[in-house]
């Protein structure tokens, strides 16, 4: 096994699979911590570690699809999709630091309401909030947009033409309906 193949088969068809769940996940928690400060506290430090892992697989799907994109004929529709993949690293990157910002900040906002910290973090204001509010809605919908143009032009570039239109019989096989 190799970081480009896996039992005889490209890896990147198993690493894109982790991708495209873990970005949307990411995003949905940390959209749902930005919002719900009592799910971050919560949570802790689950969703910067979500975070950690969905940043680092994208370059593993990504190394793995240029090796694939080097073994299959090329055309318009992979080159668009390997020019579309190479984007989401910076989306990854932004829902790591976001979801690592809000950890820290409610992390410091619930020891100065514990009387921990001597020094009342700015971590609490509404202003500081909100930023992270908006950020973490912008910066996940961008990456979940992402997420879908790429996953969209990997579709259409594996299986134009690849398929009938019809069905093919494969004799022998039948599901008989009503028993």
């Amino acid at each position: 096994m190799s970081l480009t193949v896996v039992n005889g088969l490209p890896a990147h068809v198993l690493f894109v699979h982790f991708v495209i769940v873990l970005v949307p996940l990411t995003a949905l928690a940390l959209v749902v911590c930005a919002v719900w400060p009592a799910v971050a506290r919560r949570l802790g430090v689950i969703v910067p570690i979500l975070a950690f892992v969905t940043l680092a697989g994208v370059p593993l799907a990504t190394h793995a699809g240029e090796w694939l994109e080097a073994h299959v004929p090329s055309d318009s529709l992979v080159r668009r999709h390997a020019e579309l993949g190479d984007g989401l690293l910076p989306w990854a990157l932004g829902l790591f630091v976001l979801s690592t910002a809000l950890w820290w900040t409610t992390r410091r906002s619930a020891s100065a309401a514990a009387g921990d910290d001597p020094i009342r973090p700015s971590a609490s204001s509404p202003l500081l909030r909100g930023v992270l509010v908006v950020l973490s809605l912008a910066v996940s919908v961008g990456a979940v947009v992402d997420v879908y143009r790429i996953g969209d032009s990997g579709a259409k570039a594996a299986w134009h033409d690849n398929y009938s239109k019809t069905a093919v019989g494969h004799g022998g096989w039948s599901f008989p309906l009503g028993g």
